[in-house]
């Protein structure tokens, strides 16, 4: 009889034993299921999660991040570094010369039609975008040169705003104020295709530079006197 009660109780401690292994198995296996989910996080914004591929809401790179359900993501140092580098990108690429040099563009086309009410208008406008842009999201080197150079287009886009019918004075300025501008676009960049062109026949060929968003040549020094006379020299 007590061989037969202890088999029993053997059988039992094996059967429980078992079942804890089966349990333990069984909870692994979910582990591993939650742990190899689907889910994944920005490695900017790891609040963003979603499929792997798609993109994030907020900045637009792709979900890489695996993570659980069950599990915040904290970003580690170096994601917080690279936050810190695109915040600081982002400010600096919002500064923008596109309004400065659009406003330039009326200027040279006024001048290219002989029109010098027209870009005294125009480089009124110049003028006060000059004063209106905010430099501050650049860095304290950047800002000291943009500042240089609008100062020095602003000196230059007064003379020209100032002196409606005399034409060759404005002119002057204009070849002046056209290397600010190349300066500008040279320094900070521009969002739209231009080119630089030359006049050799302006000022002995020492300042007969301008600015143009059209690769036909339309000379702003001479108007319809020479309309064509120039050459691209560079693209930007």
């Amino acid at each position: 009889m007590k061989k037969v009660f202890l088999s029993i109780v053997i059988m039992a401690a094996t059967l429980t034993a078992c079942n804890q292994k089966v349990k333990q198995v069984e909870e692994t296996k979910v582990e591993k299921t939650v742990a190899s989910t689907d889910l994944y996080a920005c490695s900017m914004h790891p609040e963003v999660k979603g499929k792997k591929g798609d993109k994030c809401s907020k900045c637009g790179m792709e979900l890489t991040v695996p993570v659980n359900e069950a599990t915040t993501i904290t970003p580690n140092t170096t994601v917080e570094t690279k936050t810190e580098s695109t915040v600081t990108t982002t400010s600096q690429s919002s500064f923008s010369t596109n309004e400065i040099v659009a406003n330039y563009l009326k200027v040279k086309n006024a001048f290219i039609k002989d029109d010098s009410k027209g870009a005294a208008n125009a480089a009124k406008a110049l003028y006060a975008t000059l004063n209106s842009i905010n430099a501050n999201s650049l860095d304290a080197k950047s800002k000291s040169e943009y500042i240089d150079i609008k100062d020095d287009a602003k000196e230059h886009a007064e003379h020209i705003g100032n002196n409606a019918g005399k034409i060759e004075h404005q002119r002057e300025h204009f070849a002046m104020l056209s290397k600010d501008i190349k300066d500008l676009i040279k320094t900070f960049g521009t969002t739209q295709k231009l080119y630089q062109d030359y006049c050799p026949m302006y000022d002995e060929g020492k300042s007969g530079y301008w600015i143009s968003e059209t690769k036909e040549i339309k000379n702003p020094y001479y108007g319809g006197q020479m309309l064509t006379c120039g050459s691209v020299k560079k693209t930007f």
